[in-house]
């Protein structure tokens, strides 16, 4: 892979064509002049010494130098290696909840689009820890496994939607017992589980899953998303309604969160229109003890400017070498 790592600077190559036009200005208006002192042909007679091909020449050295010098301030870069970096820090999972009761307009804009503005943020804030994120409703999916490319995980975050899962349902113990198995086997730094959901578990038993991830030694801590008042489903008709015609008004599952997060020996928070679930989350976290973690990312690349500039020095020796009249002593040799 190739790059420049200050590529603004090769904005400069466009001075070489305004060299060009000035060198190609002077030597016509140099041609002009002698015309007015008589014929051509006369005149070179009468200048014998006088090498106009080397004056070209020399110019198109200065413009080769001229390109080879914004190379090398440009820095030129090639290669890049994949390496094991050491940091510190700790081990998250985000459990997702991506069902439709997630497309409630009782948090705004959506609870869905409130719970990835919050993530969002907790990446941004985040150093040198690990972030995976799994996607539930019915069933459970990793989206991103465990990783400290931050670019990435705010990348698939932006992509999440509730058609991700096409079981409906909350199935809130598959995903615990998902992120259980999506930590990294080898590493020993502190991890914790972060479930947004609304707490609407219709599936399997959370708690039970809640408690095998604590004699694991992860803690899970929950955002309910939502309110307790709570608010219809939006559909593509509508609002969402049962058999009987009624509209469906889901609300936020306070009991059956805080019962998970008491499990899991984590903090519980409700996310509404205000940012302090966001402040609880990140002063949790940061009571973890931070231990070595390894993250495999790719190195800096490789600096290749010192081609180009061995180059320029090259050609500038030359040039200087270079004499605009002919040389006396090798114009007498003759190897034809």
């Amino acid at each position: 892979m190739f790059r420049f790592e200050h590529s603004a600077y090769l904005y400069l190559l466009l001075v070489i064509p305004v060299m060009l036009a000035i060198f190609t200005y002077y030597m016509r208006s140099k041609k002009s002049a002698l015309k007015r002192f008589g014929n051509m042909s006369l005149l070179k007679s009468l200048m014998p010494d006088v090498a106009l091909k080397k004056q070209y020449l020399k110019c198109w050295i200065l413009l080769l130098c001229t390109a080879l010098f914004v190379l090398v301030m440009a820095g030129p870069q090639f290669g890049s290696k994949l390496e094991t970096v050491k940091k510190q820090g700790i081990e998250v999972i985000v459990c997702l909840d991506v069902s439709n009761s997630m497309l409630s307009t009782d948090v705004k804009p959506t609870r869905m689009d409130k719970a990835k503005q919050l993530l969002s943020r907790l990446v941004d804030n985040l150093t040198n820890d690990k972030i995976g994120l799994i996607v539930f409703a019915g069933d459970a999916f990793v989206q991103l496994p465990i990783t400290s490319d931050y670019v990435s995980a705010k990348m698939f975050l932006s992509s999440i939607n509730p058609s991700m899962v096409p079981a409906q349902g909350t199935a809130i113990g598959a995903a615990i017992n998902l992120a259980i198995r999506s930590f990294t086997p080898s590493e020993n730094s502190e991890k914790t589980i972060i479930l947004i959901t609304d707490g609407e578990n219709h599936e399997d038993d959370a708690i039970g899953a809640t408690q095998e991830a604590v004699k694991r030694g992860i803690t899970v801590n929950v955002l309910g998303v939502g309110s307790v008042e709570g608010g219809p489903i939006p559909t593509k008709n509508g609002y969402l309604k049962d058999r009987n015609g009624n509209m469906v008004i889901t609300t936020l599952n306070e009991s059956m969160c805080k019962e998970i997060a008491i499990a899991g020996k984590g903090m519980y928070a409700q996310t509404d229109n205000t940012n302090n679930a966001l402040k609880v989350l990140q002063k949790e976290l940061s009571k973890k003890n931070k231990s070595e973690v390894e993250s495999r990312v790719y190195s800096t690349y490789d600096e290749k400017y010192g081609i180009p500039a061995w180059a320029l020095l090259f050609l500038l020796v030359v040039e200087f070498f270079i004499l605009e009249r002919k040389n006396k002593i090798l114009s007498k040799v003759k190897l034809f």
